[in-house]
């Protein structure tokens, strides 16, 4: 056996040294594979006369390149997620989970693509070619031209696209796909790795653009090794709650335009139709100001959006309350409790602790902190907040409070919903909203103080 032979479980990628019947990272049998090195030839060689390989033409920073060209769908919560539109050549991957919508959204977007010009071609790997069909009739798509194919063979796949040499090639799913030189079944992680490796280097030779459908894992987590997410340029979570109609696609990584950039669908009888002002949306449903409900001012990617924050504190019978959170973190909400408690005074002990995000959204930025605190006193001290206030800012573990990025623009989107007031941190830039009334608080003492008189 050659001394540089590696091998690695088919089912989660881990490596070994040697062969071995059960991996000890997974726990699977019989799953451990010899992979063959990558090259045969040896190292080159460090001597002057025996340097192998040609020069690498180098440049410096100053050099000055046109930007990639884009070719627009139309859908433009689409176009903004992925920097502007689609860049020829570029690998996209596209997670989320079950039934949320993914394979509605790319059809539309392949059908948007089309109609632009662009030769599209959609390989479905888990339906048939008239299920495919029948969700085109129902979404009304049936005249965009098309092409459809269903296939898991990659070998096949590839040499069907080298002869059609499309602009765009959706494959849905990269789970499904089957090369015939792996030895071993659909969907485990060296399938999953040749197949993506394929794909994304036939769209660098030959300038077609390739989405990839990838399911996702019980954790949220795109199914298969993470190589694959550093093999493509993009990478995009459909997200959403099945209870609501709101659907968010959201860019982790994008070599071409922002991260963290956001569009907003709603899932119709029709199928996914955008939402140009998802501020207004994620309001549309708020009532007169109730105890626990507070408007929180967020930066979404370059988008300013305005959500709701929704908090219930009950007494609990149990030994240890319950702390329960949907659409933020969990440990940033134990966080806060403590320093209300530590800092303030306000102990939340015997309490039972409830946090939504209304509509399904999901936020993550810190500056959060000051609203969820807010929501929080508010539900304890049964108390509401004026419903034209808006609130941000996030939260120290010595309780004061600290101002946060893009100030001007979560002022000018609230002012432009018809708030009045606003709540941030001092020392916060306030600037282009003269309509709004700016309440600056140094730290959560004095918040608690002045809105609450409480502290």
């Amino acid at each position: 056996m050659a001394k540089n032979a590696s091998f690695s479980c088919t089912a989660c990628g881990a490596a070994h040294k040697k062969w071995a019947g059960r991996c000890d990272a997974c726990g699977a049998w019989n799953t451990i594979v010899e992979e063959a090195p990558l090259s045969t030839a040896g190292p080159a060689r460090r001597t002057l006369g025996g340097t192998r390989g040609t020069a690498v033409p180098l440049t410096d920073l100053r050099t000055e390149e046109a930007p990639p060209p884009r070719s627009t769908s139309g859908m433009s919560e689409l176009d903004r997620v992925l920097g502007g539109g689609l860049v020829p050549a570029s690998a996209i991957l596209v997670g989320g989970d079950p039934g949320i919508g993914k394979s509605t959204l790319l059809l539309q977007a392949a059908a948007s693509f089309a109609r632009t010009g662009l030769g599209c071609i959609y390989v479905s790997g888990e339906e048939a070619s008239a299920q495919v069909r029948m969700r085109a009739q129902r979404l009304g798509l049936t005249d965009a031209p098309v092409k459809l194919a269903a296939e898991t063979n990659l070998r096949d796949i590839l040499t069907t696209l080298d002869a059609e040499r499309p602009d765009l090639a959706i494959i849905d799913s990269i789970q499904t796909m089957w090369a015939d030189n792996v030895e071993s079944a659909p969907g485990s992680v060296a399938q999953v790795r040749s197949a993506a490796h394929e794909l994304t280097s036939f769209a660098k030779k030959r300038g077609t653009s390739i989405i990839l459908v990838g399911h996702v894992t019980k954790d949220g987590q795109i199914a298969g090794p993470r190589v694959i997410e550093h093999m493509v340029d993009t990478v995009l979570y459909f997200e959403g709650e099945r209870g609501h109609q709101f659907r968010i696609l959201r860019a982790v990584k994008n070599r071409f335009g922002p991260a963290d950039e956001i569009g907003v669908f709603e899932m119709t009888g029709a199928g996914l139709a955008e939402v140009v002002n998802p501020s207004a949306l994620f309001l549309s449903e708020r009532d007169t100001p109730a105890p626990g409900s507070v408007v929180f001012s967020g930066i979404e990617g370059t988008r300013p959006v305005l959500v709701e924050l929704q908090a219930l504190v009950a007494p609990s019978s149990l030994s240890q309350p319950r702390r329960t959170v949907v659409g933020w973190d969990s440990g940033r909400l134990s966080m806060i409790l403590a320093v209300l408690e530590a800092r303030c005074g306000i102990s939340f002990g015997g309490l039972d602790v409830y946090l939504n995000v209304a509509g399904g959204m999901r936020v993550s930025e810190p500056a959060a902190d000051l609203a969820v605190a807010a929501a929080l006193l508010s539900a304890r001290e049964d108390i509401a907040l004026p419903a034209d206030t808006v609130v941000f800012g996030e939260l120290s573990l010595s309780g004061a409070l600290r101002p946060v990025g893009q100030t001007e623009n979560r002022l000018k989107e609230a002012e432009k919903l018809g708030f009045t007031n606003a709540i941030a941190p001092t020392r916060s830039k306030i600037g282009g909203a003269d309509g709004l009334r700016v309440q600056q608080m140094p730290d959560l003492t004095s918040f608690v103080g002045d809105i609450f008189g409480a502290g």
